[in-house]
């Protein structure tokens, strides 16, 4: 188990440095796509345009061997754009079915929030069922099989919001910032050329990835943390339970998603810090990236420039580590 773990941890920082040569000054996002790719889970990304988030996924997508596809959500998308269509032969009179980009092994949905609702529950289906149906057929598609979605913030116009039950499919959200001034140097040092090539070497085969994930299954989570799992996501649907007046500003709370994602980011976690084990920082240090979506906050809330991580934030505080 020891040696697995050291060697899952050299891969990791191998993606790390590889990634590194492209997209500066977002280690963070980076070391997230990484741990949700290992806890196979989706991935939302929230950010202004030019920040590297689709780059960020491109270059993770070269430095694991996989297959990759990318779609450009547009007001005019259709289903059959996303998921294939059946195609008629007229010499045999049969239709064939003619798979769409969303069979790959990592699809980049890039602003996912610009696609229409019909669009948005053909996705949730590949998403939650891992299978997409053609007609009469259904197929499964590739293993793994993430979806990392991005979506501009700041743009109303021609957008159409996720719905909750979409959004509650993704283990993480991902809030993307602007990088450093320094960082910002080293970017147009970089980039600033009429043909910026990327040049992303392979590191990691989908048969390590899924030794990698064998290898998060045993990493040991003590039953005091799970109990502890278990009283944030409560302490969300229930903030007065934890002396928290906070009730007025939560419209509901997290899912049971909730609980077994942060379970499952925790080990997640503690395996990209190279321990077998999880302690409670673990947890905490996943928490607002797992359920700040899940945390639906009212209009007084919105009125009171309070978000879902400012609750976050007081929750963390409040639920104790150790049950008194």
């Amino acid at each position: 188990m020891a040696t697995q773990m050291i060697d899952s941890s050299t891969k990791l920082d191998q993606i790390r440095t590889e990634v590194s040569r492209y997209v500066v000054g977002q280690q963070e996002l980076v070391d997230r796509l990484l741990l949700a790719m290992l806890c196979n889970g989706h991935v939302l990304l929230e950010g202004v345009p030019g920040i590297a988030k689709t780059l960020t996924v491109n270059c993770l997508a070269n430095a694991v061997q996989a297959q990759f596809s990318r779609i450009q959500f547009t007001p005019d998308l259709l289903p059959g754009d996303l998921t294939g269509t059946l195609v008629y032969d007229p010499r045999h009179h049969t239709f064939t079915p003619e798979k769409g980009p969303v069979f790959a092994n990592l699809l980049l949905a890039d602003e996912i929030n610009r696609a229409p609702a019909k669009v948005q529950s053909a996705l949730l289906e590949a998403m939650q069922e891992k299978q997409v149906t053609l007609g009469k057929e259904t197929f499964d598609l590739p293993s793994p099989f993430l979806v990392l979605a991005t979506q501009n913030p700041i743009e109303q116009e021609g957008t159409y919001a996720l719905p909750e039950a979409q959004v509650d499919r993704f283990m993480f959200k991902l809030k993307v910032g602007y990088p450093s001034m320094e960082d910002e140097l080293v970017i147009m040092q970089r980039m600033a050329k009429t043909e910026a090539k990327i040049d992303i070497h392979p590191v990691l085969t989908l048969e390590e990835l899924t030794q990698m994930r064998a290898v998060l299954d045993e990493t040991f989570l003590d039953e005091k943390i799970q109990r502890y799992i278990v009283r944030l996501v409560d302490c969300t649907r229930h903030p007065s339970k934890y002396n928290l007046d906070i009730e007025r500003y939560v419209r509901f709370g997290a899912s049971p998603r909730a609980s077994i994602y942060l379970s499952l980011a925790a080990r997640g976690n503690a395996m990209m810090n190279g321990r077998d084990y999880t302690v409670p920082q673990d947890v905490k240090d996943i928490a607002h990236d797992v359920l700040r979506h899940r945390l639906a906050i009212t209009y007084r809330a919105e009125a009171d420039s309070v978000t879902s991580d400012d609750l976050l934030e007081q929750m963390l505080d409040a639920v104790p580590v150790v049950e008194s």
